[in-house]
């Protein structure tokens, strides 16, 4: 049987061509009896709109660009592909598909002049706007649409909208869930100094151990986010501080952590508390569990889809900033109460 036509979609509502046409591109043109007729006629034939056709008319291609990264090893965090997954079921609700594009650590530019220069895509998703690169600068030099999921990190020129997650809230968050359960010595295990958004997540266990009085010397770890220097930094604040408790920067950390107790006949929670960052699939399903913050990364591809509507509607309508706050999922290795 051949797929219903918008001549079909005209003959059964008792309206023009031009008429169902406005129906699907341009509804606010029409009486609102008239779309409603159209509107059942369409979905009773199951008729599809021709969206290559549309987009030649409109000069939109209804895509957006999301460049991905070479996957890091020896990691045990996914969150790309839950945000990933949010932005599309979100995305695909607006109108919009996701085209995703590949890009090496080497060249933070690369995927974006082929895409920008074939019209390929409305705009672009940034993400990796705490790691310093020209992407940002370099779109808006060629005033390309973009939002990004992340605030513009030391850009003193950025305008454009963004949406980003209060990571020192969420270690703060962390912290002081295990300062109320009774914890005096709670190490850090973070990530290397120039990465912002690890100092970014350092400050809110800072914050919160110095609110409570709380020693923090030589109970800070500044590492590379794998699994294998999770473990070695354990190793050593466990030998030299003595903490009876961690809160990582991720939940890669963590899992080294957790890694070092079990060498050390250790039980994470009853011997020593640990709380990561992200709530993986990994912290949901290592036994005792593993407490993690938790980003509200359904929330932000919501948020990010809005931007990008009022950023592609005419006249544009751009959004501020938005910052989200994140939560703290209580598993096993929060261990008990102390007091």
């Amino acid at each position: 049987m051949a797929a219903p036509t918008l001549a079909d979609v005209a003959e059964l509502a008792g309206v023009s061509r031009q008429t169902v046409s406005n129906a699907v591109n341009n509804p606010e043109l029409l009486r609102p009896d008239t779309l409603v007729r159209v509107q059942e006629a369409i979905d009773e034939l199951g008729y599809k709109p021709n969206r290559a056709a549309r987009n030649l008319r409109t000069r939109t291609s209804h895509l957006i660009g999301l460049r991905m990264g070479p996957v890091q090893e020896g990691t045990a965090s996914a969150i790309m592909d839950r945000f990933v997954h949010s932005l599309v079921e979100t995305s695909r609700e607006a109108g919009y598909h996701i085209l995703l594009f590949t890009g090496s650590h080497e060249d933070p530019l690369e995927g974006y002049d082929d895409l920008l220069r074939s019209t390929a895509v409305d705009a672009f998703v940034l993400t990796d706007t705490y790691q310093g690169n020209r992407a940002a600068s370099w779109l808006r030099e060629r005033r390309a649409p973009f939002v990004s999921f992340g605030r513009p990190w030391g850009d003193s020129d950025a305008r454009h909208p963004w949406v980003d997650i209060d990571s020192s809230a969420g270690a703060e968050l962390a912290t002081q869930h295990l300062i109320d359960k009774g914890h005096t010595r709670i190490a850090w295990i973070g990530w290397k100094k120039d990465s912002v958004l690890g100092e970014e997540r350092r400050s809110g266990w800072l914050h919160a151990m110095h609110t409570a009085g709380l020693p923090t010397t030589g109970l800070a770890s500044r590492v590379e986010d794998t699994i294998v220097s999770g473990r070695s930094a354990a190793e050593v604040l466990l030998d030299e501080a003595r903490p009876t408790a961690f809160v990582c920067a991720s939940d890669t950390l963590a899992i080294g952590v957790m890694h070092t107790l079990a060498e050390r006949k250790l039980q994470a929670g009853d011997d020593i508390a640990v709380v990561g960052f992200d709530d993986s699939q990994v912290a949901q399903t290592v036994w005792p569990g593993l407490s993690s913050v938790r980003q509200p990364l359904e929330e932000a591809a919501i948020q990010l889809v809005r931007q990008l509507e009022g950023l592609l509607s005419t006249p544009s309508k751009p959004h501020p900033g938005v910052m989200l706050t994140p939560t703290l999922e209580v598993r096993g290795t929060s261990g008990p109460d102390l007091i």
